[in-house]
Protein backbone atom coordinates (compact mmCIF):
# COMPACT_ATOMS: atom_id res chain seq x y z
CA UNK A 1 0.00 0.00 0.00
CA UNK A 2 1.33 3.59 -0.81
CA UNK A 3 1.14 6.18 2.32
CA UNK A 4 -2.03 8.82 1.18
CA UNK A 5 -1.43 10.63 4.20
CA UNK A 6 1.95 11.76 3.29
CA UNK A 7 1.05 11.88 -0.39
CA UNK A 8 -1.21 14.41 0.94
CA UNK A 9 1.38 16.28 3.50
CA UNK A 10 3.46 17.17 0.45
CA UNK A 11 0.83 18.07 -1.90
CA UNK A 12 -0.23 20.94 0.81
CA UNK A 13 -4.19 19.23 0.73
CA UNK A 14 -3.74 17.37 4.24
CA UNK A 15 -5.78 19.57 7.22
CA UNK A 16 -7.31 17.35 9.96
CA UNK A 17 -6.81 13.89 10.46
CA UNK A 18 -8.32 11.47 12.95
CA UNK A 19 -5.72 9.36 15.20
CA UNK A 20 -5.68 6.08 13.70
CA UNK A 21 -6.11 7.31 9.86
CA UNK A 22 -3.25 6.53 8.78
CA UNK A 23 -2.33 3.21 10.28
CA UNK A 24 -5.36 2.36 9.00
CA UNK A 25 -4.81 3.14 5.51
CA UNK A 26 -1.61 1.40 5.30
CA UNK A 27 -2.98 -2.11 6.80
CA UNK A 28 -5.57 -2.53 4.07
CA UNK A 29 -7.17 -1.85 1.34
CA UNK A 30 -9.81 0.36 3.01
CA UNK A 31 -13.22 1.57 1.20
CA UNK A 32 -13.51 5.73 1.38
CA UNK A 33 -15.71 8.30 0.24
CA UNK A 34 -16.20 12.26 -0.57
CA UNK A 35 -19.50 13.86 -0.58
CA UNK A 36 -20.67 16.46 -3.38
CA UNK A 37 -23.32 18.82 -3.87
CA UNK A 38 -25.68 18.56 -6.75
CA UNK A 39 -26.87 21.57 -6.76
CA UNK A 40 -25.43 22.53 -10.48
CA UNK A 41 -25.45 20.67 -13.24
CA UNK A 42 -21.08 21.03 -13.37
CA UNK A 43 -19.04 20.58 -10.55
CA UNK A 44 -16.05 24.05 -10.68
CA UNK A 45 -12.63 24.39 -10.49
CA UNK A 46 -13.20 24.64 -6.20
CA UNK A 47 -14.66 20.74 -6.44
CA UNK A 48 -11.02 19.97 -7.92
CA UNK A 49 -9.62 19.53 -4.09
CA UNK A 50 -12.17 16.92 -3.12
CA UNK A 51 -12.01 15.25 -7.09
CA UNK A 52 -8.00 14.78 -6.12
CA UNK A 53 -8.60 13.39 -2.59
CA UNK A 54 -10.81 10.82 -4.68
CA UNK A 55 -7.82 10.11 -7.25
CA UNK A 56 -4.76 9.90 -4.69
CA UNK A 57 -6.70 7.51 -2.64
CA UNK A 58 -7.50 4.96 -5.62
CA UNK A 59 -3.44 5.69 -6.50
CA UNK A 60 -2.80 4.63 -3.09
CA UNK A 61 -4.43 1.35 -3.70
CA UNK A 62 -8.25 1.97 -2.26
CA UNK A 63 -11.58 2.08 -2.95
CA UNK A 64 -13.03 5.59 -3.66
CA UNK A 65 -16.77 6.45 -3.23
CA UNK A 66 -18.13 9.06 -4.74
CA UNK A 67 -21.24 10.28 -2.98
CA UNK A 68 -23.95 12.54 -4.70
CA UNK A 69 -25.68 14.12 -2.52
CA UNK A 70 -29.51 14.26 -4.01
CA UNK A 71 -31.15 13.88 -0.65
CA UNK A 72 -28.47 16.59 1.45
CA UNK A 73 -28.91 18.77 -1.50
CA UNK A 74 -32.80 18.88 -0.86
CA UNK A 75 -31.89 20.57 2.49
CA UNK A 76 -29.15 22.76 2.16
CA UNK A 77 -25.66 22.78 4.30
CA UNK A 78 -24.99 25.62 6.51
CA UNK A 79 -20.99 24.98 6.42
CA UNK A 80 -19.63 28.23 5.41
CA UNK A 81 -23.41 29.77 4.98
CA UNK A 82 -24.28 32.65 6.10
CA UNK A 83 -27.98 32.37 5.25
CA UNK A 84 -30.08 29.53 3.82
CA UNK A 85 -30.23 27.97 -0.06
CA UNK A 86 -33.02 27.72 -2.55
CA UNK A 87 -34.11 24.13 -2.19
CA UNK A 88 -34.20 22.11 -5.20
CA UNK A 89 -36.99 19.60 -6.62
CA UNK A 90 -35.78 15.86 -7.17
CA UNK A 91 -36.27 16.36 -11.34
CA UNK A 92 -33.59 18.75 -11.00
CA UNK A 93 -31.70 17.04 -8.81
CA UNK A 94 -31.43 14.07 -10.87
CA UNK A 95 -30.11 15.99 -14.03
CA UNK A 96 -27.21 17.76 -11.77
CA UNK A 97 -26.31 14.54 -10.71
CA UNK A 98 -25.87 12.21 -14.02
CA UNK A 99 -24.00 15.76 -14.88
CA UNK A 100 -21.60 15.30 -12.25
CA UNK A 101 -21.29 11.53 -12.73
CA UNK A 102 -19.89 12.22 -16.55
CA UNK A 103 -17.51 14.50 -15.22
CA UNK A 104 -16.05 12.47 -12.15
CA UNK A 105 -15.97 9.51 -14.84
CA UNK A 106 -12.61 11.67 -16.36
CA UNK A 107 -10.76 10.97 -13.15
CA UNK A 108 -11.63 7.87 -11.65
CA UNK A 109 -11.42 4.11 -12.49
CA UNK A 110 -14.77 2.34 -12.32
CA UNK A 111 -12.93 -1.73 -12.88
CA UNK A 112 -10.02 -2.94 -11.83
CA UNK A 113 -8.85 -4.17 -8.29
CA UNK A 114 -10.34 -1.00 -6.31
CA UNK A 115 -12.71 0.29 -8.80
CA UNK A 116 -14.24 3.57 -7.67
CA UNK A 117 -18.11 3.70 -7.32
CA UNK A 118 -20.81 6.52 -7.32
CA UNK A 119 -23.69 6.31 -5.09
CA UNK A 120 -26.70 8.97 -4.56
CA UNK A 121 -27.73 9.36 -0.47
CA UNK A 122 -31.81 10.10 -1.80
CA UNK A 123 -31.86 6.18 -2.29
CA UNK A 124 -31.68 4.85 0.88
CA UNK A 125 -32.98 8.65 2.97
CA UNK A 126 -35.84 8.25 0.61
CA UNK A 127 -36.63 5.12 2.48
CA UNK A 128 -36.94 6.90 5.54
CA UNK A 129 -40.08 8.55 6.79
CA UNK A 130 -39.87 11.11 9.55
CA UNK A 131 -41.38 9.48 12.18
CA UNK A 132 -38.76 6.34 11.95
CA UNK A 133 -35.91 8.77 11.08
CA UNK A 134 -36.11 10.65 14.39
CA UNK A 135 -36.71 7.08 16.29
CA UNK A 136 -33.49 5.43 14.88
CA UNK A 137 -31.43 8.33 14.34
CA UNK A 138 -32.12 11.28 15.88
CA UNK A 139 -32.56 9.75 19.48
CA UNK A 140 -28.26 8.45 19.02
CA UNK A 141 -26.94 12.40 19.33
CA UNK A 142 -27.90 14.85 21.49
CA UNK A 143 -28.97 18.68 20.98
CA UNK A 144 -25.81 19.97 22.54
CA UNK A 145 -23.72 17.72 21.15
CA UNK A 146 -25.55 18.93 17.61
CA UNK A 147 -24.98 22.58 18.70
CA UNK A 148 -21.57 22.22 19.49
CA UNK A 149 -20.55 22.25 15.78
CA UNK A 150 -18.62 24.97 14.32
CA UNK A 151 -21.39 25.06 11.35
CA UNK A 152 -24.51 25.26 13.67
CA UNK A 153 -22.62 28.14 16.01
CA UNK A 154 -21.95 30.28 13.29
CA UNK A 155 -25.10 30.56 12.05
CA UNK A 156 -26.71 31.10 15.42
CA UNK A 157 -26.75 34.72 15.62
CA UNK A 158 -28.25 35.09 11.95
CA UNK A 159 -31.06 32.14 12.27
CA UNK A 160 -30.76 28.72 11.08
CA UNK A 161 -34.00 26.65 10.44
CA UNK A 162 -34.77 23.30 11.48
CA UNK A 163 -34.08 21.75 7.93
CA UNK A 164 -30.54 23.02 7.84
CA UNK A 165 -29.96 21.98 11.29
CA UNK A 166 -30.70 18.60 10.93
CA UNK A 167 -28.31 18.24 7.70
CA UNK A 168 -25.22 17.35 9.72
CA UNK A 169 -27.57 14.45 11.18
CA UNK A 170 -28.50 13.07 7.66
CA UNK A 171 -24.74 13.48 6.89
CA UNK A 172 -23.92 11.21 9.40
CA UNK A 173 -26.36 8.83 8.61
CA UNK A 174 -24.63 8.43 5.16
CA UNK A 175 -21.36 7.51 6.61
CA UNK A 176 -23.47 4.79 8.73
CA UNK A 177 -25.11 3.50 5.38
CA UNK A 178 -21.76 3.68 3.78
CA UNK A 179 -20.62 2.13 6.56
CA UNK A 180 -22.86 -1.37 7.10
CA UNK A 181 -23.41 -1.30 3.22
CA UNK A 182 -20.37 -0.57 1.50
CA UNK A 183 -17.28 -1.03 4.02
CA UNK A 184 -16.19 2.65 3.67
CA UNK A 185 -14.25 3.30 6.72
CA UNK A 186 -13.30 7.32 6.21
CA UNK A 187 -15.21 10.22 4.95
CA UNK A 188 -12.93 12.80 3.77
CA UNK A 189 -13.80 16.27 2.73
CA UNK A 190 -13.20 20.29 3.13
CA UNK A 191 -12.01 21.56 6.43
CA UNK A 192 -15.72 23.27 7.11
CA UNK A 193 -16.87 19.21 6.81
CA UNK A 194 -15.37 18.39 9.72
CA UNK A 195 -17.75 18.76 12.08
CA UNK A 196 -20.64 16.79 9.52
CA UNK A 197 -17.77 14.14 9.50
CA UNK A 198 -17.16 13.46 13.14
CA UNK A 199 -21.01 13.20 13.35
CA UNK A 200 -20.90 10.28 11.49
CA UNK A 201 -18.04 8.80 12.58
CA UNK A 202 -20.12 9.16 16.22
CA UNK A 203 -23.24 7.44 14.89
CA UNK A 204 -20.84 4.37 13.28
CA UNK A 205 -19.56 4.26 16.97
CA UNK A 206 -23.10 4.28 18.91
CA UNK A 207 -25.25 2.30 16.30
CA UNK A 208 -23.08 0.08 14.78
CA UNK A 209 -20.32 -0.64 17.79
CA UNK A 210 -17.45 0.21 14.54
CA UNK A 211 -14.54 2.27 14.32
CA UNK A 212 -14.43 4.93 11.31
CA UNK A 213 -12.72 7.69 10.38
CA UNK A 214 -11.91 11.18 9.00
CA UNK A 215 -9.77 13.46 7.19
CA UNK A 216 -10.02 16.78 5.68
CA UNK A 217 -8.16 19.15 3.40
CA UNK A 218 -7.61 22.98 3.25
CA UNK A 219 -10.72 25.07 1.78
CA UNK A 220 -9.68 26.13 -1.70
CA UNK A 221 -7.99 29.93 -1.58
CA UNK A 222 -6.54 32.57 -3.36
CA UNK A 223 -3.25 34.41 -2.06
CA UNK A 224 -5.91 37.33 -1.01
CA UNK A 225 -8.42 34.52 1.05
CA UNK A 226 -10.80 34.32 -1.74
CA UNK A 227 -12.61 31.40 -2.39
CA UNK A 228 -10.43 29.66 -5.37
CA UNK A 229 -12.82 29.41 -8.86
CA UNK A 230 -13.79 32.63 -9.39
CA UNK A 231 -12.52 35.03 -12.22
CA UNK A 232 -11.37 38.70 -11.47
CA UNK A 233 -15.04 39.21 -13.36
CA UNK A 234 -16.69 36.92 -10.49
CA UNK A 235 -17.63 34.50 -12.97
CA UNK A 236 -17.38 30.77 -11.47
CA UNK A 237 -14.65 28.86 -13.31
CA UNK A 238 -16.62 25.47 -14.15
CA UNK A 239 -15.72 22.03 -14.94
CA UNK A 240 -17.91 21.83 -17.74
CA UNK A 241 -16.66 23.11 -21.05
CA UNK A 242 -20.63 24.68 -22.42
CA UNK A 243 -20.10 27.33 -19.23
CA UNK A 244 -16.13 27.88 -19.06
CA UNK A 245 -14.44 27.04 -22.43
CA UNK A 246 -11.24 25.49 -22.07
CA UNK A 247 -10.00 28.60 -23.63
CA UNK A 248 -11.42 30.58 -20.37
CA UNK A 249 -9.97 27.68 -18.05
CA UNK A 250 -6.58 28.19 -19.52
CA UNK A 251 -6.58 32.11 -19.26
CA UNK A 252 -7.50 31.66 -15.60
CA UNK A 253 -4.92 29.48 -14.87
CA UNK A 254 -2.24 31.51 -16.84
CA UNK A 255 -3.12 34.98 -15.01
CA UNK A 256 -3.16 33.26 -11.63
CA UNK A 257 -0.10 35.01 -9.21
CA UNK A 258 3.22 33.35 -9.23
CA UNK A 259 2.31 33.05 -5.06
CA UNK A 260 -0.55 30.44 -5.59
CA UNK A 261 0.56 28.58 -9.21
CA UNK A 262 3.26 26.58 -7.14
CA UNK A 263 0.24 25.04 -4.68
CA UNK A 264 -2.22 24.95 -7.59
CA UNK A 265 0.51 22.20 -9.47
CA UNK A 266 0.02 20.23 -6.32
CA UNK A 267 -3.11 20.05 -5.83
CA UNK A 268 -4.37 20.14 -9.28
CA UNK A 269 -2.00 17.48 -11.13
CA UNK A 270 -0.42 14.18 -10.76
CA UNK A 271 2.89 15.59 -11.36
CA UNK A 272 5.77 14.74 -8.66
CA UNK A 273 7.52 16.63 -6.31
CA UNK A 274 10.75 16.66 -7.98
CA UNK A 275 9.23 17.49 -11.43
CA UNK A 276 7.25 20.55 -9.38
CA UNK A 277 10.42 21.71 -7.81
CA UNK A 278 12.20 21.89 -11.01
CA UNK A 279 9.78 24.14 -12.74
CA UNK A 280 9.73 25.92 -9.66
CA UNK A 281 13.49 26.82 -10.11
CA UNK A 282 13.07 27.42 -13.73
CA UNK A 283 10.41 29.84 -12.93
CA UNK A 284 12.33 32.12 -10.78
CA UNK A 285 14.69 32.68 -12.82
CA UNK A 286 12.75 33.97 -15.80
CA UNK A 287 9.11 34.55 -13.81
CA UNK A 288 7.94 36.66 -16.94
CA UNK A 289 7.64 33.78 -18.76
CA UNK A 290 5.11 32.36 -16.43
CA UNK A 291 6.31 28.53 -16.73
CA UNK A 292 4.58 27.56 -14.09
CA UNK A 293 1.58 28.92 -15.36
CA UNK A 294 1.95 27.75 -18.67
CA UNK A 295 2.34 24.31 -17.72
CA UNK A 296 -0.12 24.20 -14.93
CA UNK A 297 -2.55 25.45 -17.99
CA UNK A 298 -1.77 22.20 -20.19
CA UNK A 299 -2.10 20.05 -17.26
CA UNK A 300 -5.23 21.02 -16.58
CA UNK A 301 -7.15 21.50 -19.85
CA UNK A 302 -5.43 18.45 -21.34
CA UNK A 303 -6.88 16.50 -18.14
CA UNK A 304 -10.48 18.03 -18.27
CA UNK A 305 -11.30 18.85 -22.08
CA UNK A 306 -7.90 17.04 -24.00
CA UNK A 307 -4.83 17.99 -25.63
CA UNK A 308 -6.23 19.65 -28.78
CA UNK A 309 -8.28 21.95 -26.81
CA UNK A 310 -5.23 23.01 -24.59
CA UNK A 311 -3.25 23.41 -28.04
CA UNK A 312 -6.07 25.48 -29.73
CA UNK A 313 -6.20 27.45 -26.42
CA UNK A 314 -2.84 28.29 -26.68
CA UNK A 315 -3.32 29.49 -30.55
CA UNK A 316 -6.28 31.87 -29.62
CA UNK A 317 -4.33 33.24 -26.52
CA UNK A 318 -1.03 34.20 -29.07
CA UNK A 319 -3.64 35.14 -31.75
CA UNK A 320 -5.66 37.72 -29.28
CA UNK A 321 -2.52 39.16 -27.64
CA UNK A 322 -0.33 39.36 -30.39
CA UNK A 323 -2.33 38.34 -34.02
CA UNK A 324 -2.81 40.29 -37.12
CA UNK A 325 -6.22 41.26 -37.79
CA UNK A 326 -7.24 38.82 -40.04
CA UNK A 327 -6.76 36.55 -37.29
CA UNK A 328 -8.55 38.14 -34.98
CA UNK A 329 -11.59 37.66 -36.77
CA UNK A 330 -11.13 33.85 -36.91
CA UNK A 331 -11.37 34.06 -33.33
CA UNK A 332 -15.01 32.77 -31.06
CA UNK A 333 -16.87 34.69 -28.50
CA UNK A 334 -15.63 32.77 -25.86
CA UNK A 335 -12.30 34.42 -26.38
CA UNK A 336 -12.86 37.58 -27.00
CA UNK A 337 -15.78 37.96 -24.38
CA UNK A 338 -12.66 36.33 -21.96
CA UNK A 339 -11.47 39.79 -22.11
CA UNK A 340 -12.51 42.90 -19.80
CA UNK A 341 -15.59 43.99 -21.62
CA UNK A 342 -17.37 47.50 -22.12
CA UNK A 343 -19.93 48.45 -24.39
CA UNK A 344 -22.19 50.77 -26.65
CA UNK A 345 -25.42 51.04 -28.14
CA UNK A 346 -25.55 50.53 -31.93
CA UNK A 347 -27.04 53.82 -32.54
CA UNK A 348 -24.69 55.95 -30.29
CA UNK A 349 -21.76 54.38 -32.25
CA UNK A 350 -23.21 55.19 -35.60
CA UNK A 351 -23.90 58.73 -34.30
CA UNK A 352 -20.28 59.68 -33.03
CA UNK A 353 -18.01 61.23 -34.88
CA UNK A 354 -14.41 60.19 -33.53
CA UNK A 355 -12.56 57.17 -31.64
CA UNK A 356 -12.15 59.77 -28.40
CA UNK A 357 -15.86 60.16 -28.57
CA UNK A 358 -15.74 56.45 -28.59
CA UNK A 359 -13.81 55.67 -26.36
CA UNK A 360 -14.59 57.68 -23.77
CA UNK A 361 -18.14 56.71 -23.78
CA UNK A 362 -18.16 53.00 -23.84
CA UNK A 363 -18.79 51.75 -20.19
CA UNK A 364 -19.99 48.38 -18.38
CA UNK A 365 -22.03 47.70 -16.20
CA UNK A 366 -20.37 48.98 -13.41
CA UNK A 367 -19.77 52.03 -14.89
CA UNK A 368 -16.49 51.62 -15.85
CA UNK A 369 -14.88 53.03 -19.10
CA UNK A 370 -11.79 52.20 -20.98
CA UNK A 371 -10.71 56.19 -20.57
CA UNK A 372 -12.64 58.42 -17.67
CA UNK A 373 -12.81 61.34 -19.77
CA UNK A 374 -11.89 62.80 -23.38
CA UNK A 375 -8.95 64.70 -22.40
CA UNK A 376 -7.20 61.31 -20.90
CA UNK A 377 -8.29 59.38 -24.47
CA UNK A 378 -6.83 62.00 -26.57
CA UNK A 379 -3.65 62.55 -24.39
CA UNK A 380 -2.82 58.67 -24.81
CA UNK A 381 -4.16 58.39 -28.68
CA UNK A 382 -1.06 61.50 -28.84
CA UNK A 383 1.44 59.44 -27.47
CA UNK A 384 0.60 56.72 -29.80
CA UNK A 385 -0.34 54.09 -26.92
CA UNK A 386 -4.02 53.38 -28.05
CA UNK A 387 -4.63 50.37 -30.60
CA UNK A 388 -7.94 49.37 -32.07
CA UNK A 389 -8.23 45.81 -33.67
CA UNK A 390 -4.13 45.38 -33.59
CA UNK A 391 -4.18 49.07 -35.48
CA UNK A 392 -2.57 52.05 -33.54
CA UNK A 393 -4.61 54.83 -33.65
CA UNK A 394 -3.17 58.03 -35.81
CA UNK A 395 -4.94 61.62 -34.34
CA UNK A 396 -7.52 61.85 -31.71
CA UNK A 397 -10.22 62.53 -34.16
CA UNK A 398 -9.45 59.93 -36.46
CA UNK A 399 -13.08 58.38 -37.84
CA UNK A 400 -15.02 55.25 -37.01
CA UNK A 401 -13.64 53.24 -40.02
CA UNK A 402 -13.17 49.66 -38.24
CA UNK A 403 -13.52 46.37 -39.44
CA UNK A 404 -16.17 44.82 -36.54
CA UNK A 405 -15.12 41.53 -35.07
CA UNK A 406 -18.18 38.95 -35.62
CA UNK A 407 -19.58 42.33 -36.84
CA UNK A 408 -20.06 43.70 -33.16
CA UNK A 409 -16.46 43.76 -31.65
CA UNK A 410 -13.50 45.67 -31.46
CA UNK A 411 -10.43 44.83 -29.75
CA UNK A 412 -8.53 47.74 -27.68
CA UNK A 413 -5.03 47.92 -26.35
CA UNK A 414 -4.52 50.73 -23.75
CA UNK A 415 -0.63 50.46 -22.92
CA UNK A 416 1.32 47.74 -23.43
CA UNK A 417 -0.70 45.46 -21.17
CA UNK A 418 -4.26 46.87 -20.97
CA UNK A 419 -7.35 44.83 -23.16
CA UNK A 420 -10.58 46.06 -23.80
CA UNK A 421 -13.37 44.26 -25.54
CA UNK A 422 -15.69 47.15 -26.84
CA UNK A 423 -19.14 45.49 -28.00
CA UNK A 424 -21.21 47.57 -30.28
CA UNK A 425 -24.96 46.33 -28.96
Amino acid sequence: MQNFVEELKWRGMLHDVMPGTEQQLLKESTAGYVGFDPTSDSLTIGNMVSIMLLVHFQRAGHRPVALVGGATGMIGDPSGKSEERNLLSEEVLRHNQACIQKQLEKFLEFSGTNPASIVNNFDWIKEFSFISFLRDVGKHLSVNYMMAKDSVKKRLETGISYTEFTYQLIQGYDYLHLYKNHGCKLQMGGSDQWGNITTGTELIRRMAGGEAYALTCPLLTRADGTKMGKTAGGQTVWLDSKKTSPYQLYQYLFNMADSEVGKMLRIFTLMGKEEIEALEQSHALAPNERILQKRLGQEMVSLLHSATDYQASVRASEILFNGSLEELKTLGEDVLTSLETVGISRNEYEGLGNVTDLLALATNDKGTKIFPSKGEARKMIQQGGVSVNRGKLSAPDQKLEFDLLQNKYLLVQKGKKQYFLLEIK
